[in-house]
C-alpha cells in the first residue's frame, strides 16, 4: 500500500520515515518529497507497505503523532488524476 504523510518537518529525512514506519512491519520505500528550487522537503512525502495490514496499522499508529517537533497527517495514499492540461491557451505566433 502506498501512503501518504503530510505536515513533516523540513528536518525529517527519509530515514527517519522509514523508521517510524518500519515498527509496523515491513516497507519498500520511505521518500521525502523535496523541493528542486529550494533543495529542501516540501513537507510530505510517501512510504511503501508491500502488507496491507500492517500498512493499516502503521496509519492508524501515527496518524496524529508527533514526529520530529510536527503533528504529522497519514492516511492511503490517493492516485493522482490524470492531469490533462498544461494551464494555458493555444499560442499560435
Amino acid at each position: 500500500m502506498n501512503i501518504f504523510v503530510a505536515k513533516l518537518s523540513y528536518n525529517t529525512t527519509d530515514d527517519t520515515l522509514r523508521s517510524a514506519f518500519e515498527r509496523y512491519g515491513e516497507v519498500s520505500s520511505a521518500k521525502i518529497i523535496i523541493d528542486r528550487e529550494m533543495n529542501r522537503s516540501k513537507g510530505f512525502g510517501f512510504v511503501e507497505m508491500p502488507n496491507d495490514d500492517e500498512a493499516n496499522n502503521a496509519i492508524n499508529g501515527l496518524n496524529e503523532t508527533e514526529m520530529d517537533g510536527r503533528t504529522i497527517v497519514v492516511k492511503e495514499a490517493q492516485p493522482r488524476e490524470n492531469n490533462r492540461g498544461g494551464g494555458g491557451y493555444n499560442r499560435r505566433f
